[in-house]
């Protein structure tokens, strides 16, 4: 007999495969596509998301959303369920004319993005935004109406499930309370460390081989992925299909190894969700927040800690040759460095949380409606001058036109960076204690048991668990900020 969880189940694998082309579609239009084919992509892709929303918002699927509720379903499908009722109340709040809007007004103002940040082109690029930003607000609107929660709630909700503005108000709230004075401290005593630049240029062929090695040494399945170039690192495709880009620089190579750490700990977590579950709800990457914990993790606790920096210098010797700066000591220094910058991407992850704080309180603010696009660059330069003690007036490239997110009406995304940082430092600790040798498989270059205890605790349940039972059951408790900070003055003080 056919159930009715049985057709929801069909239902969303046929969605499923929808997104995998609609990913696969989206990373070509960000890496190998044309500049002339963005009007077509753009339709295309929007003409998909139109379909999609059609298929998850048909009556018949909420009917059988009740009934499946009185069937007889295990913990698992149970799990399934409740993220099949989550993805269908988010789209059925839409209508079809705002999705297809939305898809269209956010590859517009991405595809632009691209050729008005070099420019530093802000009055170009704001037009396209005063579009996202109107649709994301309408978006919000209906959202927080259905929920009874605020519009910034409303989106953050579908990044990071059960994560308030409150909440992070006072998580942000402590970290301000003593970041600001650790990032003085570092500062202050990193002023005795020698930071010399690798005299380059560094050849971009070169740098790809090192980050293939890299991506190896981190248990990179090849067969299911590859590397590629794009204007912003990112993760993207499917799990059995993973695409990660990094870009490069030929005056360093540091900024485009570090990003091909991060998006392969992105990598790994999708390769690793559960795939007797993939094509179904309940398989997906648990939140945003928990996506940043693993690319974070690989970065930060692991990609930055001596220990691994140390086993890595002989494949960057192996590229790059004895060159005056390439000590291993230099190289340990100048990954370990902490100097407030503009650029948020290759910011320190003692300096990091002010760039994702000041991103926060002004979209927040943004969605709200308690500013407009117009007042972002004032807002923008004053947060950098509070919190980091820098100057972006006039300068769009590398102020508020930095980053990708907010073209495509990403608001509420950005939190999970430094939420992912903390889950990061929390489960890092845990792998620690779970693994007495971890420190020491970390110099012979052997992650297998880190790996097995991220499967294990992490990768293979996907959304069968909220975030908090999640890192419940693998820490033994739920997000405590004290980890994060423990960390910082560990490895810099």
């Amino acid at each position: 007999m056919t159930t009715a969880y049985s057709q929801l189940r069909a239902t969303f694998t046929r969605l499923s495969r929808f997104s995998h082309l609609s990913s696969i579609a989206g990373w070509d239009m960000q890496t190998m596509m044309p500049p002339e084919g963005s009007k077509a992509r753009s339709e295309a892709l929007a003409e998909l998301s139109v379909l999609q929303h059609q298929i998850l918002t048909a009556g018949k699927v909420g009917e059988w959303l009740e009934q499946a509720k009185q069937e007889d379903l295990n913990d698992l499908e149970q799990s399934n369920l409740r993220e099949m009722a989550r993805q269908y109340q988010h789209s059925a709040l839409l209508p079809e004319s705002l999705v297809e809007a939305k898809s269209l007004a956010g590859a517009r103002c991405e595809h632009a993005w691209r050729r008005q940040r070099p420019a530093n082109d802000w009055e170009g690029f704001v037009d396209n935004l005063r579009e996202v930003v109107k649709l994301s607000r309408q978006e919000a609107t209906l959202r927080s109406q259905a929920a009874g929660i605020s519009r910034y709630d409303s989106l953050l909700d579908l990044y990071e499930p059960g994560m308030t503005a409150g909440k992070l108000d006072v998580i942000f709230g402590d970290l301000k309370t003593w970041l600001p004075q650790l990032l003085q401290k570092v500062v202050e005593k990193q002023k005795s460390l020698q930071f010399v630049q690798p005299q380059g240029p560094f050849d971009i062929s070169k740098q790809k081989e090192l980050g293939l090695s890299v991506m190896k040494r981190l248990g990179f399945n090849f067969d299911a992925g590859r590397l590629d170039i794009s204007a912003h690192p990112f993760c993207g495709g499917v799990p059995q299909d993973v695409r990660i880009t990094t870009r490069y620089r030929q005056d360093e190579f540091i900024t485009a190894m570090m990003g091909v750490i991060h998006e392969t700990g992105h990598a790994r977590y999708e390769q690793n969700l559960p795939k007797e579950w993939l094509g179904q709800p309940v398989s997906n990457a648990r939140s945003m927040g928990v996506h940043e914990s693993q690319s974070l993790l690989f970065e930060m606790q692991l990609g930055c800690s001596e220990v691994f920096l140390k086993s890595v210098y002989p494949l960057v010797i192996e590229q790059f040759g004895q060159r005056e700066g390439l000590s291993e000591q230099g190289f340990i220094n100048l990954n370990q460095r902490v100097q407030p910058g503009l650029i948020r991407v290759d910011a320190d992850e003692v300096s990091y949380p002010a760039h994702i704080i000041l991103r926060y309180e002004i979209e927040q603010a943004l969605i709200e409606g308690e500013i407009e696009v117009e007042d972002i660059p004032a807002l923008w330069s004053s947060k950098m001058q509070q919190y980091l003690g820098l100057d972006t007036i006039g300068n769009y490239t590398n102020g508020c036109m930095q980053d990708i997110h907010w073209t495509d009406g990403g608001f509420g995304y950005f939190p999970t960076y430094t939420l992912g940082a903390m889950y990061a430092a929390q489960l890092f600790q845990t792998a620690n204690k779970a693994i007495p040798t971890l420190q020491d498989d970390i110099s012979r270059g052997d992650l297998t048991a880190l790996f097995q205890w991220l499967n294990q605790n992490i990768w293979q349940h996907g959304s069968r668990f909220s975030t908090d039972q999640l890192i419940t059951n693998a820490t033994g408790e739920t997000l405590n900020t004290d980890y994060f900070r423990k960390h910082l003055e560990s490895r810099y003080l």
